[in-house]
């Protein structure tokens, strides 16, 4: 069967419910903040961004887990190969549920090492702890909810995604409301919502998937196994690498005086929001992109990374004239200490630059991880942040907090420029799959 032309329409389509689903990921944590602030201390308040940022950093790690499942069922769905999509299903479930209970089990050294790193005071402290306890158990459900999102996106299924997303984000915030507005747990309620909310999700996720578990023929194929072994290993190195490039720019920021690192910090917000959107139209190229590599199509491959760039691109372009022109506004009426509501207007140029010239390696991310080309993910992923950080160390002592703006821009293109590199060798393994006799 021929498989459908991807155009605008149908890319947008697939793109919207996947940008709603990733603002309703981002407004659990405003909600448990909110929640926490109308009716908890300013000390509960604190634990719980805290821990928070805590669980969003251990998570993001983990991140590979629905990317490797993205691209795997994506060419297992264009090649036609229905017993493959379900069993990839299968195993990705098994290997989320068992890096989650690893996580719970090594807890209780990674959250004294968190801690440690943050060095809040002892108050704060307990506070988080009780977070941290709570919070874990939801683990082994989150791992395996990354399983599901990928399979879903492979399979063009983004509109499931976003309902269970909605699922978790509902009753998180009805049970942040219960255990702390009404039976006053603190800390310790919010992160026990949060962790039965993402069970909830993971069986509401269960259901939506449930034709897809199949009856575990091919689940121990031991090439198989390999292939999503070797994929996640990648992954999972490309993302501590773009992980360590966060955490340098703004501990390159924090050289320069706390205004720059405040202002800085706003900033990236504005860079979370356009990536919100962006990476939709990425994780779109995963699921078409991917497809056609499992057909080994090589002109729907090529349409599929053009369509969806173009629409990126504009929307990229449109985000960098928003933030151009009306961030500096925001800025005033958010941040109210003049030397950090300076260096936010300062360096806003530079901030406004990122989404349009990102798009080239947030969309070359998602080729390349949809065709699963793990060791160029990886080399790419090392071979930008060590760029980047020559960028910074040359740039930094002699420009200040604008040479670490200028080095982390570059990052974006040494992300691009390294995975260009890998284009010739992907096209090449684009031949057709031999005939069956």
């Amino acid at each position: 069967m021929t498989a459908a032309i991807l155009t605008r329409s149908r890319a947008l389509a697939l793109a919207w419910p996947i940008m709603l689903a990733q603002v309703a990921m981002a407004t659990t944590g405003i909600v448990d903040t909110a929640v926490m602030g109308r009716y908890g201390t300013a000390v509960e308040l604190a634990a719980v961004g805290l821990a928070a940022v805590v669980f969003s950093f251990l998570y993001w790690g983990f991140g590979f887990l629905r990317m490797a499942t993205t691209g795997l069922t994506a060419q297992a769905d264009g090649a036609g190969d229905g017993l493959e999509v379900r069993a990839i299903l299968m195993r990705a479930l098994m290997l989320g549920a068992g890096l989650g209970v690893l996580l719970v089990l090594s807890f209780p050294l990674t959250s004294r090492i968190a801690l440690a790193l943050f060095q809040a005071e002892s108050a704060v402290e307990i506070e988080a702890s009780g977070y941290f306890w709570a919070r874990i158990w939801g683990a082994p459900a989150i791992l395996m909810g990354y399983a599901i999102s990928g399979w879903l996106i492979g399979t063009g299924r983004t509109r499931a995604l976003l309902a269970m997303q909605i699922v978790l984000n509902g009753i998180n915030a009805g049970l942040d409301y219960a255990f702390v507005a009404i039976w006053d747990w603190g800390a310790t309620g919010i992160g026990a919502g949060t962790a039965i909310a993402e069970w909830a999700a993971l069986g509401f996720g269960l259901v939506i998937v449930r034709k897809g578990l199949g009856s575990g023929a091919r689940l121990f194929d031991r090439a198989k196994l390999l292939a999503l072994f070797n994929a996640n290993r990648d992954i999972m190195i490309r993302t501590l690498a773009l992980l360590f490039t966060f955490a340098w720019f703004v501990n390159s920021g924090a050289k320069q005086g706390t205004a720059a690192l405040a202002g800085n910090q706003v900033l990236l917000q504005f860079i979370a929001v356009s990536a919100f959107v962006l990476d939709a139209f990425a994780f779109v190229a995963e699921k078409e992109a991917g497809a056609a590599y499992g057909a080994r199509d090589r002109a729907r491959l090529k349409r599929a990374m053009r369509v969806t760039s173009e629409i990126a691109v504009v929307c990229g372009a449109a985000f960098s004239l928003i933030f151009w022109l009306g961030g500096g506004a925001v800025i005033e009426a958010f941040i109210l200490d003049p030397a950090a509501r300076e260096a936010a207007l300062t360096y806003l140029p530079w901030c406004a630059a990122v989404p349009l010239i990102g798009v080239a390696a947030w969309q070359l991310d998602g080729l390349f991880l949809a065709t699963t080309q793990g060791e160029a993910v990886r080399n790419a992923g090392v071979m930008a942040m060590l760029a980047y950080l020559a960028s910074d160390l040359l740039l930094a002592p002699s420009f200040a907090n604008a040479g670490v703006w200028t080095a982390f821009l570059l990052s974006y293109v040494y992300r691009a420029g390294a995975l260009a590199l890998y284009w010739p060798r992907l096209m090449g393994q684009m031949a057709p799959r031999a005939a069956a006799s």
